[in-house]
């Protein structure tokens, strides 16, 4: 398997002279496709910093990033808009969807957007809408579904440019247990049935279960990292559990 995203040595550093903060510290990382990685650490660990760096939003201080083996660095803003909108796909805690749109318009938009023709435009929409559940309430606008389905849909919109790399921030922060739960199986379907490599960030020790392997982060640098491997799910959960109980901090621990 070709990795999709390689990190080399980031390091990110704000403040000058005197008042420095290091929120990455060295960090060398490696995805590779068809990957699902969580991205687990305490408050202040340096998780958001190096999603933005992955997301295109902030750049390292030093360090290289390679995307689908093109380094981010070397692109202008008019590049890096085209590399963000055709190579990434994300998925946000507060869905971001159009209310003036039903679910199906939410999801093909950015297709549409692309000028991709109507066939192909329906058939994605219909294998997506299948793949995750949400097909027949696509006519439905996201005022009239629960937050579950809303980010269901946010994920249908987030799979559907075929991106290279799927970062999710997160996805379950504003759900219920009932949501989150359809919303995890969901993006595991999506990793099995797709092949979709996605990132996900995450505080909630139930949500990294269905990962297929954690990278864990304290002070910036890299602290551990587990893979499920052929280990049930609750199993993995434990281990998880134990990780954090080391890490120390602040931590969803939802019971399986």
């Amino acid at each position: 398997m070709e990795n999709v995203l390689v990190a080399r040595n980031l390091k990110k550093v704000y403040g000058s002279r005197g008042n420095v903060y290091t929120a990455l510290n060295d960090i060398n990382l490696e995805i590779k496709e068809g990957e699902f990685i969580g991205i687990m650490g305490p408050s202040g660990a340096g998780k958001t910093t190096l999603l933005n760096i992955i997301s295109t939003i902030d750049k390292p201080t030093s360090g290289v990033v390679t995307i689908d083996k093109e380094d981010l660095a070397k692109m202008n803003e008019d590049k890096l808009a085209s590399f963000r909108r055709d190579k990434l796909g994300f998925i946000f805690q507060d869905f971001n969807l159009l209310d003036t749109l039903t679910l199906k318009e939410n999801v093909v938009l950015p297709l549409a957007l692309a000028r991709v023709n109507i066939k192909d435009i329906e058939e994605r929409a219909s294998s997506i809408g299948t793949t995750l559940g949400i097909r027949d309430i696509f006519n439905k606008y996201p005022y009239e579904v629960s937050g579950g389905q809303k980010q269901r849909a946010a994920a249908a919109r987030a799979i559907i440019t075929k991106p290279k790399l799927i970062l999710a921030d997160e996805p379950t922060g504003a759900l219920d247990s009932k949501s989150s739960t359809e919303l995890l199986q969901a993006l595991s379907d999506l990793n099995q049935v797709k092949r979709a490599t996605i990132m996900m960030v995450t505080h909630d020790a139930f949500a990294a279960s269905y990962c297929k392997r954690i990278i864990f982060i304290k002070d910036g640098s890299l602290f551990t990292e587990l893979v499920k491997g052929k280990t049930t799910r609750k199993e993995f959960f434990k281990k998880i559990l134990d990780v954090l109980a080391a890490l120390g901090g602040n931590f969803d621990e939802v019971t399986i």
